[in-house]
């Protein structure tokens, strides 16, 4: 698990943000968008989306592809598929440690 963390902490540090979170949550709704478009109906600059995005990609979350004038960003599904992988390794080690705290306070 010491290395699964180690290779875990730079995806859930680029998750840890509420924007990145948003953006995230709009990739995982509408497939691969435009910068133009993550920005739509938010306060947020086009550089600042730009640098959220960036983030994510060094995380390995998002990745970009050329299409035309713009640039289009979708989501890394196997990033995320890893980070449940990891949380749920978590809860099960959580629910071991309840289950053994229950015995002992039991008996």
């Amino acid at each position: 698990m010491a290395t699964e963390s180690h290779s875990s902490a730079p995806l859930f540090a680029a998750l840890g943000d509420e924007m990145r979170l948003r953006l995230v949550a709009r990739l995982c709704e509408g497939g691969p968008l435009s910068i133009t478009t993550l920005t739509t109906g938010s306060r947020v600059t086009r550089q600042a989306i730009t640098k959220h995005l960036r983030v994510l990609e060094g995380a390995g979350l998002v990745r970009s592809r050329r299409r035309g004038r713009e640039r289009l960003w979708q989501l890394e599904q196997r990033r995320l598929r890893e980070a449940r992988r990891y949380l749920d390794l978590i809860s099960l080690q959580w629910d071991e440690a309840l289950g053994r705290l229950r015995k002992l306070v039991e008996n």
